[in-house]
């Protein structure tokens, strides 16, 4: 009996070994299968990430190739071995590329990693590159500023001068001067940006004061200049692509054209025969270079256009611009080569330009190789939605006394939805009430990263806005 009792004992002893044992190396199996797998996650991971730095880098060299060198019309996938040290295959990318719309530098870049020895196993990862366009600033000039009370600008300042603000500014106010003479303002040395909102800014060298009621985001001075003269290239790009896949139209043998957008994704192109004379007695008495009315007397329709797919217009005229559009993405630019003082041309906006939608489905940008001027007969409440560029002039209105050219030199409201580049001094308003007496300044974040069609740009290297893993 006690032979027999001891057998059953070991026989089930021996079981619950085999078991624990079995269970044991099935548990070890199971977490150096588990630890492998991470393992080859990470490796995966690794990869993928090694995706995106490739196609940063292949962007360096060719940073308008979104079909990773090669001559299909597909957006990927585009596969790549990845090698270890030794040059073994551990694995490959997958890369699939979103290129941006028209007008936009705005990149996808999407890179799946997977690895040789499990190809189950994969990791993804999307990123977002942009390049920074010009319009990083509600306003940017190269000129000396003056910001009158009753201006509000809702975006970043800058210009590569001094700048006098007496209005509100929401966002930073930079200067690339620390000090100037205002010409406004006698020959003390100013701060590069001061107001005179009381309690006026002393002159410098003194402390700069902290002044939340005018600067609510701060002031800065000095800060590196921005560069204006890279525009005219950008402006010969625009013609050679209005040529060859926009809209060309070359000198109209009268005063210019007129433009009129349309929500239908058209345009209506005018030949402006003759301008509004001045009220009787109205002159240029601060004989400023190229004054005028501005205002169109008559028009001849030419034609209805669309919109072209690349979205650029190019004028080698002056041009007249007014209308809405709706889910477009346009550039007007004026300008004739050889660039020369005498056969600059201006863009002028006297009635509303205007987006429908303000999420960055629409942009405009007006592109003039001298001035973007509103001129005489403009609208009381005029309301311009758009980026506004005066590559050698300047964005504004010209002086029209108010004693001798009557009503018309006093405006009420001018609401600019966009950005000012203007190379020159800008302004709407003069110290004596006339021009625009309101004169707000919203800036369109979207231009930043999402331009208006061959707006200029700041750099030609990409930055990443957004990195994510996605499944």
């Amino acid at each position: 009996m006690k032979k027999g009792y001891i057998l059953i004992n070991v026989l089930v002893f021996s079981v619950i070994a085999i078991i624990v044992t079995t269970s044991l190396t099935n548990w070890a199996g199971v977490m150096l299968k588990s630890s492998q797998r991470l393992s080859y996650r990470e490796q995966a991971f690794q990869i993928a990430e090694a995706g995106i730095d490739y196609y940063r880098w292949h962007l360096a060299h060719d940073s308008t190739d979104y079909k990773d060198g090669t001559a299909t019309t597909t957006t990927g996938p585009f596969i790549h071995d990845f090698v270890d040290k030794d040059g073994v295959i551990i694995g490959q990318f997958a890369l699939t590329i979103t290129p941006p719309p028209v007008g936009s530098s705005l990149i996808k870049i999407k890179s799946k990693g997977t690895v040789l020895i499990d190809p189950d196993v994969s990791r993804t990862v999307q990123v977002t590159l942009a390049i920074p366009s010009f319009a990083k600033y509600a306003v940017v000039a190269s000129d000396i500023m003056r910001f009158g009370e009753g201006t509000e600008i809702f975006g970043p300042i800058h210009s590569n001068d001094g700048i006098r603000f007496d209005g509100l500014a929401h966002n930073q106010v930079t200067s690339s001067k620390s000090q100037y003479v205002d010409p406004d303002s006698g020959t003390s040395q100013r701060f590069g940006v001061y107001t005179t909102v009381s309690p006026a800014d002393p002159n410098s060298p003194a402390a700069v004061p902290d002044r939340p009621d005018v600067f609510m985001a701060g002031r800065q001075f000095p800060v590196a200049v921005v560069d204006f003269a890279g525009i005219i290239n950008d402006l010969s790009n625009m013609k050679a692509d209005a040529i060859s896949g926009g809209r060309y139209f070359a000198a109209s043998g009268a005063q210019g054209y007129s433009i009129v957008l349309k929500t239908n994704d058209t345009f209506d192109i005018y030949k402006v025969t003759s301008l509004r004379s001045p009220p009787h007695g109205c002159g240029n008495s601060l004989g400023q270079t190229g004054w005028g009315t501005w205002s169109i007397n008559n028009r001849t329709l030419i034609n209805n256009y669309p919109l072209p797919v690349n979205g650029i217009i190019f004028v080698e005229d002056h041009v007249w611009v007014e209308g809405q559009i709706n889910s477009a993405r346009v550039t007007i630019a004026a300008g004739r080569f050889p660039d020369s003082l005498a056969t600059r041309k201006d863009i002028i906006v006297n009635n509303d330009l205007l987006y429908t939608n303000y999420d960055g489905q629409d942009t405009v940008a007006l592109v003039a190789q001298g001035n973007v001027t509103i001129g005489f007969y403009s609208d009381n409440y005029l309301k311009i939605d758009a980026a506004l560029i005066a590559q050698n002039a300047r964005v504004g209105r010209f002086y029209y006394s108010f004693a001798a050219c009557g009503t018309n030199a006093k405006r009420s409201d001018i609401t600019l939805y966009g950005m000012i580049g203007t190379n020159k001094r800008y302004g709407f308003a003069y110290t004596d009430s006339t021009g625009y007496s309101t004169r707000n300044i919203i800036y369109d974040g979207n231009l930043l990263y999402s331009p208006p069609p061959s707006f200029p740009l700041t750099s030609n290297q990409y930055s990443i806005l957004s990195w994510e893993e996605v499944k």
